[in-house]
């Protein structure tokens, strides 16, 4: 399994690079989606030397939770709010896509840099975990759907699953599905807000709202 770390890391990242280019939402949600199957094959590839069936039941969960039911929930939001496209993102696609490279050859730099408190599965496990965490800050701050910040929100976490996976070893795995469970009811809550907010407001676009929080004000 360890002969998998390296080409699902550099999976994790085409997936993030697919997740800034596409503005249809629902493809955004499939790529998620992926990238939650790839975290659950990274659980297997970086602790295969675990006697126990604790990486198996991490990977089965963090797979369950983040490529299946977390898109499921994301899907029906995003069909209740009857919205398609981020049409109009606070930065444009290409000059995403490009900002999302300089974070990746940054992460690169740093995490080649940065020491290691034990030996890691694959050098690529430090700077892939970076450079999701980045991108998911980048997608929250920089899309305007409600629904898309909250993708971001679910890439961020991935990048710390990633680092927590690869790097952190001796972690309780009543401490990691608690994580788990805590993301599940966080994004459970999010997908009812952004119904909410497209039943009174007939959009979700984030920008508007904090216009009319200004104007209230």
């Amino acid at each position: 399994m360890k002969d998998w770390a390296d080409p699902v890391l550099i999976s994790i990242v085409l997936t993030s690079f697919v997740l800034v280019g596409a503005s249809r939402l629902g493809t955004c949600v499939r790529v998620v989606a992926l990238q939650g199957v790839l975290l659950g094959l990274l659980t297997l590839a970086t602790r295969e030397s675990a006697q126990s069936l604790r990486a198996p039941v991490l990977a089965l969960a963090s797979a369950g939770l983040k490529g299946v039911v977390f898109p499921w929930l994301l899907t029906r939001a995003l069909r209740d709010a009857e919205v398609r496209r981020e049409v109009e993102p606070l930065v444009g696609y290409r000059v995403s896509l490009l900002l999302v490279t300089l974070m990746l050859a940054a992460s690169l730099w740093l995490g080649g840099r940065l020491p290691h408190p034990q030996a890691v599965t694959s050098p690529l496990v430090v700077p892939v975990a970076f450079f999701t965490i980045l991108v998911g800050l980048f997608v929250i701050v920089s899309r305007t759907k409600a629904l898309t910040q909250v993708l971001g929100y679910l890439v961020l976490e991935n990048g710390v699953y990633a680092f927590g996976v690869g790097v952190v070893e001796g972690t309780p795995m009543l401490v990691e599905l608690g994580v788990l469970l805590d993301l599940f009811v966080a994004v459970f809550v999010m997908g009812i807000m952004v119904f909410h907010i497209r039943r009174e407001f007939d959009h979700i676009d984030t920008d508007q709202l904090t216009a009319l929080s200004d104007w209230i004000r």
